[in-house]
């Protein structure tokens, strides 16, 4: 069979059944007038419930929340916010829109995560927050991040668009800091078309963030369209909640199909010489996007496996830039490991319902070519 006759592998995919597409229905047909909230406000009742958190708001992306999370808090011009270098734009983006400082240290050669040693060196009078990023379902070291924020009376916030169905120590990611953010991009293990959630324990910081998150107009203000200051609009849609509690429902079944692809990639591969997602002690990932990381010493030409790719029609993602190294940043070139991981790393395919053949012509792809340029 040549590669024109493979079926696509797509790098990702969302898991729709009749159930998401039954209520984005009755969303449609019913979800209107004084209806126009209800599955809004269902889908945030279920994911606190989920996460175990006491405050949900749905936004439109997880950037929103992010956004709308650092605004509460007062972040502004002036100020500084430590994250890593080996970033989505995403993650830096609401950091400047607020008139603040993105600081990119390096990150752990394992987790590809924030370095705590690297972040307390970093802190100066000006930081106002540590923006911990759970990249592709992996953990940030929670605890040595919180410590360093409690030393300092610095809060930690949980980017973890990435990461649901991860957790630490028993606590699932995003539920840790002051506030966490999720997305629910078409890519994403669990999906809304576009859109994401802002989540928080802390009561004060939710009605400032509530507040922003609708124009600016507090919850129990009596006069209509009576915003107490200037807000944002990135509400979540009814259609799209409508979704969204179709596949909170069935969120189990979403990250199960997500770590069967992973642990599939994982046995095929152990012999190769690359490194893959981390998963120790009493941390769990949710592995939403599997990940191989080349070994350094193993001569290796990402481009020509993406080639690789491509004539066996298969999709595949390179790995994230350092955001230095971007035309909108200055280059820190001294950030060793973030500049290492990118030009040896490629995102592999993951869907929940990957067959083994097609997870088979992934892996036969990697194996030749490490084995033709040993």
């Amino acid at each position: 069979m040549n590669s024109l006759t493979k079926s696509r592998i797509h790098y990702t995919k969302p898991s729709i059944t009749a159930l998401e597409i039954g209520y984005a229905t009755d969303a449609a047909a019913n979800g209107w007038g004084e209806r126009c909230y209800d599955y809004i406000y269902r889908f945030e009742a279920l994911f606190r419930e989920h996460l175990g958190v006491k405050h949900a708001i749905a936004t439109s992306s997880a950037t929103g929340a992010l956004h709308i999370g650092m605004a509460a808090m007062g972040i502004g011009a002036g100020d500084e916010v430590v994250l890593g270098d080996i970033n989505w734009i995403a993650s830096a983006a609401p950091i400047i829109h607020l008139g603040a400082t993105p600081i990119l240290v390096d990150v752990l050669a394992d987790s590809w995560c924030l370095d705590p040693a690297a972040v307390e060196a970093a802190i100066t009078p000006k930081t106002r927050a540590i923006l911990a990023v759970h990249l592709y379902g992996n953990l940030c070291d929670m605890n040595a991040l919180r410590e360093i924020g409690k030393r300092h009376g610095i809060p930690v916030i949980e980017d973890a668009a990435e990461a649901i169905g991860s957790a630490w120590y028993g606590h699932r990611a995003g539920s840790m800091g002051i506030f966490g953010a999720f997305s629910f991009h078409g890519t994403k293990t669990m999906t809304t078309g576009e859109g994401g959630i802002f989540v928080t324990n802390d009561d004060d910081l939710y009605e400032k963030a509530l507040t922003l998150s609708n124009h600016g107009r507090a919850r129990g203000e009596a006069r209509q369209f009576w915003p107490e200051t200037i807000g944002f609009k990135y509400k979540m849609s009814n259609l799209q909640a409508a979704i969204g509690c179709g596949q909170i429902e069935r969120i189990e079944e979403l990250i199960a199909g997500k770590r069967r692809v992973f642990e599939y990639y994982r046995n095929a591969m152990r012999a190769l010489p690359l490194r893959m997602n981390p998963e120790r002690g009493e941390v769990i990932n949710g592995y939403w996007m599997p990940t191989i990381v080349i070994d350094e010493h193993v001569p290796f030409e990402r481009s020509a496996l993406l080639h690789s790719f491509e004539a066996n029609n298969i999709d595949a993602r390179v790995f994230f830039w350092p955001l230095s190294s971007l035309p909108s940043f200055t280059p820190h070139p001294a950030n060793i490991v973030s500049y290492s991981l990118s030009s040896r790393a490629v995102n592999l395919p993951s869907y929940h319902d990957m067959k083994d053949e097609e997870l088979d012509r992934v892996i036969a792809c990697v194996s030749k070519l490490l084995a033709a340029q040993s």
